[in-house]
């Protein structure tokens, strides 16, 4: 699909041609939007089809007076059936001398509120429209960050009285989406500072500052990211250590009621056997022999407890 925008005061509205339009956004394009723009901003057809493969590193590229700029971004899951709830995905950015083109063949949040023309008002140049895109990239990856911190919280509850795997494979697809987070937003951080090192960039007087502020953010998430991952790989660790220790006090629980039924069982057997016994010919044999069964089993009771093995 195709989407066209023009700049309107500090806002995008939709705009009726491509002429007219500032931005052009192609989401999930088909072959032949490719080849119509491709063929009609004269760009190279990789800029584009490069974006289709999910693991596409980020990067920035110059081709006969455009600039692509690949950036990961962060994608949330929202079906119960995903493997993994967060993870990260391309989206391209071409810069051609008079369009903003953007690019996405996967569903993520980042360019929604320019979309739906609800974005903070801000004085739109192709420069300061980049680093707009890399500044919210940024605060998405704190957001999904600060989610899946919340969601190991309510996982550390569960665990402390679990006995299942469950949980630990829950913190390992939370782990996997941390790595895949850390390993795009220091991707992220070369981009932002080859663009620092542009002239393209100079061209806007307030780019500069910009910058520095869409690089701190950036920082801050890798930074997030890192401590929230060592937090996770020592709770898993400990956790397991746990699930043992739980699943080692059930069966020495278990043991000691096996060892407590055992004794009674034990002499209500030898009763059973055809020999001469004591008590055999006393009209109180039962109630002997059942208080005998009952005191025993008392007293191991007792020993359990003073033991703590209950």
């Amino acid at each position: 699909m195709i989407q066209v925008f023009e700049v309107s005061g500090q806002r995008f509205v939709p705009a009726l041609t491509m002429e007219e339009a500032f931005w052009i956004h192609l989401e999930n394009p088909s072959p032949e939007e490719i080849e119509q723009i491709v063929k009609k901003y004269n760009l190279e057809e990789d800029f584009i089809t490069d974006l289709q493969d999910a693991d596409e590193n980020a990067r920035v590229e110059w081709d006969e007076g455009a600039l692509l700029t690949i950036l990961r971004v962060p994608i949330y899951y929202k079906h119960r059936s995903a493997k993994i709830s967060f993870a990260t995905a391309p989206m391209g950015i071409i810069s051609t001398e008079d369009k903003m083109i953007t690019v996405s063949f996967y569903d993520n949040e980042i360019l929604t509120q320019y979309l739906e023309g609800k974005h903070r008002p801000f004085n739109i140049t192709q420069q300061s429209f980049l680093l707009n895109i890399n500044l919210r990239t940024a605060i998405y990856f704190l957001k999904f960050l600060k989610e899946i911190n919340r969601r190991n919280n309510l996982i550390e509850d569960e665990l402390h009285q679990s006995m299942r795997n469950k949980e630990l494979i829950r913190l390992l697809r939370m782990e996997k989406s941390l790595v895949y987070f850390n390993t795009s937003l220091k991707s992220n951080e070369i981009i932002l500072e080859r663009l620092q090192r542009t002239r393209w960039l100079l061209n806007d007087p307030d780019a500069e500052d910009m910058i520095e502020d869409v690089i701190i953010e950036n920082k801050q998430a890798i930074e997030m990211a890192n401590i929230y991952s060592s937090i996770l790989s020592g709770m898993m660790d400990a956790f397991a250590s746990i699930i043992s220790n739980n699943l080692n006090v059930v069966m020495k629980f278990l043991t000691s009621i096996t060892i407590i039924i055992s004794v009674p069982t034990l002499i209500v057997s030898i009763y059973g056997m055809n020999v001469p016994l004591p008590f055999q010919d006393s009209n109180m044999a039962f109630a002997v022999i059942m208080g005998i069964a009952v005191l025993i089993s008392l007293i191991l009771v007792l020993i359990f407890i003073h033991k703590k093995y209950f």
